[in-house]
């Protein structure tokens, strides 16, 4: 699926909803290790970006996005709509980040 075709908008412009095909999602746990975390802490010192938290952010957002788009393909669609990211602490160091949306089949108009 094209990233393009992923909105947190209700509707895709330029495209019809033909069908909804229900709640797709992509779940990643991720837990920091301990050169990371020694790494980010001498970052802190310096002060600014903590690039090595900023960079296992992003990479476990694009992981879990990657996962939600793959189980939207599974299901037959050809786009997202209402996507959206949640991130939980499930226990110290160890974090869930959950991409969502409801997977649909769109014509263009």
């Amino acid at each position: 699926m094209e990233t393009g075709m992923v909105t947190t908008g209700l509707e895709l412009p330029g495209f019809r909803i033909v069908r909804s095909l229900g709640i797709v999602r992509g779940i990643v746990v991720r837990s920091r290790s301990v050169f990371g975390t020694l790494g980010a802490s001498l970052q802190t010192m310096i002060g600014g970006d903590i690039t090595l938290y900023t960079d296992l952010c992003e990479k476990t957002r694009e992981d879990a996005f990657r996962r939600m788009a793959q189980h939207g393909v599974e299901h037959g669609a050809n786009a997202i709509i209402g996507m959206r990211y949640d991130a939980n602490e499930l226990m110290q160091g160890v974090t869930e980040v959950l991409a969502y949306g409801t997977a649909v089949y769109v014509e263009k108009i």
